[in-house]
């Protein structure tokens, strides 16, 4: 920031809300009709500074400019004023995210709702498996030496898994009755460490009813862990291909290419998961995803105090950022409240059981 003396930061605010409202590149008399108290020429001359500084490029010599990366991040960083969310868009996503029934999925019309909103793609990342609270657990005998471990979360979802394991109707009832006693509220994350804890402890090695509990519950939350890869929802695909600045095909190519990604997608995403509230990636930030011509507004949502997903929005570099970057908090914030909601965890457990 210190670069740049207020006159042309005053300027490349100008150019950059300019181009992201037309979409064209911005020229010299356009800025002047913008309330600019300068001349044309002077205009020029600052502009000139600030694509020699890097902030700004032309596409042709004629032509006027249009704001880089470098632009963009500083205008997110230090100039522009974001907006507020309205009580009516507030009310829309708290509504609309609490009332989800229980043969919807959250995830779907989280990434419904937010596309809907910003008039662009939508990516949701589901709570990673280990974050996911569970409600309920039993196992139900099958085959000789086999039960089926079946897991209720909190979230209405239902992972099943079949186990081998020698029980009898009585020991599998004792064995729920144990399990519900320390299991109801905690995340597969924190039962996978309970379970551990339990089964290196002197006591339950030398109680055969314990030991076969913690066994099977810990077998059972570990394999929904390991074999369930991250959920992955995107909503809005072609709102994103009717973005002003699509009209090439090389650039339609390269973002719908973007959204089939979803590895790199994810590990972007996964790296807000630390952070307070919205973040964006523009740009080449993002590496080659998209040809570099998108930008990235993110938000973590937790589960208990833990971040366990995420939701954003991807759109073309000159996305109206002041607009965007509050809802998606506002829709993160939302999905938290009701995934807090379902959950309803016990107060307190006590790990002597």
């Amino acid at each position: 920031m210190s670069e740049l003396s207020f006159r042309a930061r005053q300027i490349l605010y100008a150019a950059v809300t300019e181009f992201v409202a037309t979409g064209e590149p911005v020229g010299s008399r356009t800025l002047s009709k913008r309330g600019i108290e300068l001349s044309p020429a002077s205009i020029r001359n600052v502009l000139a500074d600030l694509e020699e500084a890097g902030f700004l490029h032309q596409p042709h010599t004629s032509a006027g400019r249009v704001p880089t990366d470098k632009a963009f991040r500083l205008f997110i960083d230090a100039l522009m004023e974001v907006q507020k969310v309205s009580k009516v868009d507030d009310e829309r996503i708290r509504s609309r995210l609490r009332d989800v029934s229980p043969n919807q999925s959250l995830m779907r019309e989280t990434g419904r709702l937010l596309s809907e909103l910003t008039g662009s793609a939508a990516v949701v990342v589901a709570p990673r498996p280990d974050t996911l609270t569970l409600k309920h657990l039993r196992f139900i005998r099958t085959l000789p030496g086999e039960v089926l471990a079946v897991l209720v979360m909190s979230n209405g979802e239902v992972q099943n898994r079949f186990l081998r394991a020698q029980v009898d109707e009585d020991t599998l009832g004792k064995i729920h009755t144990l399990l519900d006693d320390v299991s109801e509220g905690r995340s597969l994350g924190e039962l996978q460490e309970l379970f551990a804890r339990r089964l290196a402890s002197e006591r339950v090695q030398h109680d055969a009813l314990r030991k076969q509990a913690f066994e099977l519950g810990e077998a059972a939350v570990a394999r929904v862990g390991a074999e369930r890869a991250a959920e992955v929802v995107i909503e809005g695909r072609g709102k994103l291909l009717e973005q002003i600045g699509f009209t090439d095909a090389s650039d339609m190519k390269g973002a719908v290419s973007a959204l089939d990604e979803t590895e790199r997608l994810v590990n972007l995403l996964d790296q807000t998961l630390a952070a307070d509230g919205a973040t964006v990636v523009v740009g080449r930030e993002a590496g080659e995803l998209g040809g570099g011509q998108l930008a990235i507004v993110r938000a973590a949502f937790t589960s208990g105090a833990r971040s366990s997903g995420s939701v954003a929005v991807i759109g073309p570099t000159r996305m109206d950022y002041p607009k965007v970057l509050p809802l998606v908090e506002a829709t993160a914030s939302a999905v938290s409240a009701v995934i807090g909601r379902a959950s309803h965890p016990s107060p307190s457990h006590d790990d002597d059981d």
